[in-house]
């Protein structure tokens, strides 16, 4: 045999193993692939079952209509659950909770920081009490004896002025504020 024949008889030998490789890789990667569907197609419905519910979705975030409200007047309506406290503050509500000094709160924070700018009149606050969780009474003078002006709570003795800012008692931090935005100017959406 002349080195041309062997030459080529053993490039088609190569080029046959190069197409059994070619071919095991290719049968390799399909099974993988299968698989990984088959495994995904078996876990979704787990993990699909983690997600909410369509009725806490639905509770997930309110409108609330503020046109009813009127100056001073405290509303409360329920989200999540919990009562949010929404307060239609007077101008002596927002200069009184402006001229607290800082360094007079425990839990120091800026009424500027509570409210939403250009919609100063409105607080928004979850009306849950932050040291163990019951409901302040009150807003505004509504409660007398209330430090501050603001919510009381009556479980442990708890005081929140007229921005929901712990002035005394056992709470560690002012009332929350949730997250809200304005649809229009008496409308907000909470959530």
């Amino acid at each position: 045999m002349s080195q041309n024949t062997q030459a080529t008889l053993l490039s088609s030998k190569n080029s046959n193993d190069n197409t059994g490789a070619t071919r095991r890789d290719f049968m390799a990667l399909t099974a993988g692939a299968l698989a990984a569907v088959g495994g995904a197609s078996v876990a979704w419905p787990f993990i699909d079952s983690m997600n909410p519910a369509a009725d806490v979705l639905a509770l997930s975030s309110i409108e609330v209509d503020l046109s009813p409200v009127k100056e001073g007047q405290t509303i409360k309506v329920k989200w999540r659950g919990v009562p949010v406290f929404i307060r239609h503050r007077t101008k002596e509500d927002i200069e009184e909770s402006r001229k607290v000094p800082l360094s007079e709160l425990k839990h120091p924070q800026k009424d500027e920081e509570r409210v939403t700018k250009g919609h100063e009149q409105w607080l928004v606050m979850v009306g849950v009490c932050t040291h163990l969780g019951c409901i302040p009474l009150g807003g505004a003078g509504e409660y007398g004896g209330n430090d501050g002006g603001g919510w009381f709570c009556p479980c442990h003795g708890s005081h929140y002025d007229t921005a929901g800012r712990i002035r005394k008692g056992p709470a560690p931090r002012n009332l929350d504020v949730p997250k809200y935005t304005f649809l229009s100017d008496n409308r907000i959406k909470i959530g």
